[in-house]
């Protein structure tokens, strides 16, 4: 239980200071889309550019890691279309809207404090590797899906060049590789930049989970009850077992890889899935019930999980 009381709480906590500040209007209606601004532009990238750039090239990709985290959503993204598909009708892009939310984890904005207040700011790498994946490959590949559905008749070269242009653009993602070259080439980084880069990334943290909790507030709990039931119930319970059937039984991973590969799909459905739905006008209401949904119950099945990986 200290687990619960060391790391899962104070997480949450952070959480709910943010909620309770838009709670009584406190930082004014805007403060949500600013802070959320400063974690992505400029908190999160040099926090991701630091982790990535002082560690080996051959730790960054390890592919148990990522074929487990992939597996649990393939196989829950599956089974979250075709239940859409038989109970849920719809377009095929509201069906793959369906998929993200049993299957998009909050990666960035959660995983990262958590494993901070879990393992230390030396541990980070699992939870950076998830959010870039989520961030370069996930959102585009859910881009190219909604895309094919929304402009049937464009031509897919045009589609998959905006894709590659809004990733290329995206600054996770440029921070993430500016550290590959210098973990690559064993590039030591500069005094004056490995300060900058602590300093600001410190930030991203506490003002991640805020932020959140910012963003909670004023959802409101609309759209169908069974089908924000169902995608909760995927991404809180199945994404978790199938990641962790597949990182310890099948492949016997590294404890604390297997342990973070099931903590990283433990975590709720996450906002920016619901940025593309409100982007595209697709299934907004119940992904907003989805993360709001998701995110309250994490708070036991998260606690669950790291009581169950022993971490305090």
């Amino acid at each position: 239980m200290q687990a619960v009381f060391n790391v899962a709480l104070p997480v949450f906590g952070i959480m709910l200071a943010g909620y309770l500040s838009g709670r009584v209007g406190l930082l004014g209606d805007t403060a949500s889309q600013a802070l959320n601004s400063f974690v992505y532009y400029f908190a999160m990238p040099p926090l991701l550019f630091l982790s990535i750039a002082q560690v080996p090239l051959g730790d960054i990709f390890n592919w148990p890691f990522l074929a487990a985290y992939t597996g649990g959503v393939l196989a829950v993204f599956v089974i979250a279309v075709v239940a859409g598909l038989i109970f849920f009708p719809g377009r095929p892009a509201l069906h793959s809207m369906q998929g993200m939310a049993a299957t998009f984890a909050n990666t960035g904005y959660m995983g990262v404090p958590l494993f901070i207040a879990a393992f230390g700011d030396q541990m980070l790498l699992p939870a950076f590797i998830t959010t870039l994946y989520n961030g370069a490959l996930y959102i585009g590949v859910m881009i190219i899906l909604i895309e094919l559905d929304m402009k049937a008749g464009s031509k897919p070269l045009h589609i998959l060049r905006d894709v590659g242009i809004a990733i290329a653009k995206n600054p996770l993602v440029m921070a993430a590789m500016v550290g590959l070259i210098f973990s690559a080439f064993a590039i030591p980084v500069p005094t004056p930049l490995l300060n900058f880069s602590k300093i600001l990334g410190a930030a991203a943290g506490p003002a991640a989970l805020f932020s959140m909790g910012l963003f909670l507030y004023g959802k409101p709990l609309k759209g169908g009850r069974a089908e924000v039931g169902l995608m909760t119930f995927l991404k809180l319970i199945v994404m978790p077992l199938v990641t962790w059937w597949l990182a310890v039984p099948v492949m016997g991973m590294d404890p604390f890889w297997a342990a973070s590969a099931v903590i990283m799909a433990a975590l709720p459905t996450g906002g920016l899935a619901f940025v593309l739905s409100l982007r595209y006008g697709i299934y907004t209401q119940r992904m907003s019930a989805t993360i709001l949904v998701s995110t309250v119950l994490s708070v036991f099945t998260v606690s669950a999980i790291l009581v169950y990986f022993g971490i305090e």
